[in-house]
């Protein structure tokens, strides 16, 4: 007979006691009586709960018994806690709290902990001398993930079962005929989890929502979202909450702030955004200065701290940016209208204006809130136009917009002088028709419309930032939320730099010059058959940028300081900046950094998610677009090596598809892992990173979003379709594969 719950929770209580007190006092050994002595222990019964949960952890190796019968600590194992990554079927990464190295956990030593649970992990140093990563095993499951798994149901006359999205998850859920909602089979659903699988029993659980018939548009975005705990609608109480907010700005709010209705004002756009948070204002001074003023629109004044939008607000912390939509952070009235700098409309802002000398420097600057009228919306295709022209000029803000891409200029290049990285990720834009089906991809280009924008908000985002840390001489400093980005880790960007050796390019480690390393490695390659392979894996390289009170720097950008002020309607952290900067504008003292820095934490949490289900729908629709042009030849080029295959990206369309190794028919291939290739055993052919190659699609699964590819111009002269058939054929006991790998390397 189990023990319960209480019971359970009562002992891993009583362990962690144990182990805590073991640990303080770790160069020496224990006695079991003198363990009931040191936790003045009489009565019998308990000496017995004692005595039991000590043996347990001698059983689960987390104490070591000793000759004389005494215990003590693993001195080479450690506790830590963080969230399971539950990366394949064979084991696992715990990503811990302290942000230290990941641990190595196997499946079978998970204590049935799922992808996204958050765990206690009893770690080691590796076994395995060529491994620097820890590896553990889970001890105790902290928090559970959310209860609900999105997936495609399976009917039968009997049971159905969920067959979850996510890649992560390895187990169907049984769902009881009569807990289906009456969806049909193959139809996308939303299951609550009722209990987890455990030996010998399957995991249940019942459907709580009906998406509709998996493969159609609609339902596949809906079940994006839901996988990653996002939400597509909101609450009506919300809704109700902004309807009622006046759309008359009262003439009392004009008179509080600085009123530059009569200067020249514009937006900048992509051509079909609904939201503007930002425009760009332009005026000559007497002096000859130009004064440049970056105008945000002034969320926080209707999103009042503590109010419902407020809460809905954080909890999604930010816009999601799927192929085919927007689910925005604030409700359409505000995101769309009230917050939108519409052109000819009068619209409350936080402004950060900026006097420019004739060099490009800023001499002067003034922060604040303030009531702009946008004189007109520029897509940037339009702007665009503006800049290259050469001819006569018929319109009057050409002149206006060169002199801000001069600027813009010169902006960009002191940035690159003082160490910022210059990276430009291949982004794709689709082609949609009305059923939401993708009948083209292109790359998206930037050109300078683009960097102009981008230079004036990072000017506005860094000097916010600065204002705020320099208001206070002295520590501690006012509290502030920083956008962060450590440098890289040292361990990757060796790897990296040995990487790069191979094609040729040398990427210096020393931390004062990895950010100019990289810039010459960047124009080194461009437009070169290595240059995205190469500007993929530095971008890996990276560290995370996240939320912070810490001003710990950006080092991407290379600003002691930055802050996200630019984009309120669709990034809470900036809500909080504009709040921030009020509140010191006014004289306030600086708040609490503790619970800044939870909302810091939640909102990069927030990002992340996002940020995943964008990839995710971005996936989708580039394998739903390959299944349609199945026959097609392609060039790619090869992006990854694996012992299983290897990854190629498709041309323009950014698709990554994979070639399987019992898919390479001419010959069989070993990895030469330190080489990042293969090899063929016979004909010594390579393939390596970086290596042009013709694809075609061999077939696609919109389930798992995946792409298997073909390669074209391979030739078997046994004749051999791939080399599945000819392992097929070959006579049992011989050399059935080019290389067998260790069972204990393989799950590593």
């Amino acid at each position: 007979m189990g023990i319960s719950p209480k019971e359970e929770k009562f002992i891993n209580n009583l362990q962690q006691e144990i182990l805590d007190y073991l640990e303080l006092n770790d160069d020496r050994s224990f006695s079991v009586n003198q363990l009931h002595k040191a936790f003045a222990i009489r009565d019998r019964k308990t000496k017995e709960i004692y005595s039991d949960v000590v043996a347990r952890l001698v059983r689960e190796g987390r104490l070591i018994k000793q000759a004389d019968g005494n215990v003590r600590v693993d001195t080479d194992s450690f506790m830590v806690e963080g969230r399971v990554d539950h990366v394949n079927a064979r084991f696992a990464f715990i990503i811990r709290d302290d942000a230290e190295k990941d641990i190595w956990v196997s499946t079978q030593d998970l204590y049935d902990a799922k992808d996204g649970d958050r765990v206690r992990v009893q770690a080691r140093k590796s076994s395995n001398k060529k491994q620097d990563r820890p590896e553990g095993e889970v001890v105790e499951i902290l928090e559970r993930r959310s209860a609900e798994l999105v997936g495609v149901l399976q009917v039968t006359p009997g049971y159905s079962f969920l067959i979850p999205d996510s890649k992560k998850i390895y187990e169907d859920i049984y769902v009881n005929r009569y807990e289906t909602m009456g969806a049909n089979h193959l139809d996308k659903v939303i299951v609550e989890v009722l209990r987890w699988a455990t030996p010998g029993k399957k995991a249940e659980g019942r459907v709580v929502k009906v998406l509709g018939k998996a493969g159609e548009n609609e339902t596949e975005m809906h079940s994006i979202l839901a996988e990653y705990g996002l939400p597509y609608e909101f609450p009506e109480a919300v809704e109700d909450a902004a309807d009622a907010i006046s759309v008359t700005i009262p003439k009392d709010e004009i008179k509080k702030r600085k009123d530059l209705r009569k200067i020249l004002t514009f937006t900048i756009d992509p051509i079909d955004a609904k939201d503007f948070d930002d425009a760009i204002s332009y005026q000559v001074l007497k002096n000859g200065n130009t004064e440049i003023g970056v105008h945000i629109a002034d969320v926080s004044h209707y999103v009042k701290p503590g109010s419902i939008l407020d809460q809905e607000a954080y909890k999604r912390a930010t816009s999601v940016y799927l192929v085919d939509r927007v689910v925005p952070m604030l409700p359409e009235k505000l995101s769309n209208g009230l917050c939108s700098l519409r052109p000819n409309e009068d619209k409350l802002t936080f402004s950060a204006i900026f006097e420019f000398n004739e060099k490009g420097a800023v001499v002067k600057e003034w922060f604040g809130r303030t009531v702009i009228h946008s004189d007109r919306r520029f897509a940037y295709e339009q702007a665009q136009e503006l800049i290259e022209h050469t001819g006569e000029v018929t319109d009057s803000y050409e002149p206006i917009i060169k002199h801000l891409n001069q600027f813009a200029h010169i902006l960009r290049e002191a940035r690159f002088k003082t160490g910022s990285v210059n990276f430009e990720t291949a982004e794709v834009r689709f082609e949609l028709d009305e059923a939401g089906k993708p009948i083209a991809v292109h790359p998206r280009i930037r050109k300078d419309a683009h960097k102009l924008i981008e230079e004036f908000m990072l000017l506005a985002n860094k000097k916010v930032a600065t204002f705020v840390h320099e208001m206070r001489q002295t520590d501690p400093r006012n509290t502030m939320v920083y956008r962060v980005h450590e440098a890289p880790d040292p361990e990757k960007l060796r790897v990296f730099s040995t990487f790069a050796k191979k094609f040729g390019y040398q990427v210096t480690t020393e931390p004062k010059q990895v950010s100019h390393s990289f810039n010459a490695l960047m124009e080194a390659i461009e437009g070169k058959g290595e240059e995205h392979v190469l500007q993929s894996l530095a971008v890996r390289t990276m560290s995370k940028a996240r939320y912070s009170t810490d001003a710990v720097g950006h080092f991407g950008l290379a600003f002691p300081f930055y802050s996200h002020f630019t984009s309120p309607i669709r990034r809470y952290p900036d809500v909080m900046t504009h709040r921030l900067l009020q509140h010191y504008l006014d004289g306030g003292e600086s708040p609490q950094r503790a619970p800044l820095e939870i909302q810091c934490k939640h909102s990069s949490d927030r990002e992340k998610l996002a940020a995943e289900a964008e990839r995710a729908s971005i996936k989708y629709k580039q394998v739903e677009y390959m299944s349609l042009h199945e026959p097609q030849v392609f060039d790619g080029i090869i992006t990854g090596v694996t012992e299983f295959g290897l990854f190629v990206e498709i041309g323009d369309t950014s698709c990554e598809g994979l070639v399987r190794m019992v898919d390479l028919n001419d010959d069989f291939y070993d990895l030469d892992k330190e080489n990042y290739r293969i090899v063929g055993k016979s004909n010594g052919r390579v393939f390596t990173f970086g290596d042009k190659v013709k694809v075609k699609v061999r077939s696609t699964n919109l389930a798992k979003r995946t792409i298997d590819l073909e390669m074209i111009g391979m030739r078997n002269s046994n004749g051999y379709a791939n080399n599945r058939e000819r392992r097929r054929d070959m006579p049992r006991g011989s050399a059935r594969s080019s290389k067998v790998i260790p069972r204990g390397k393989r799950r590593r």
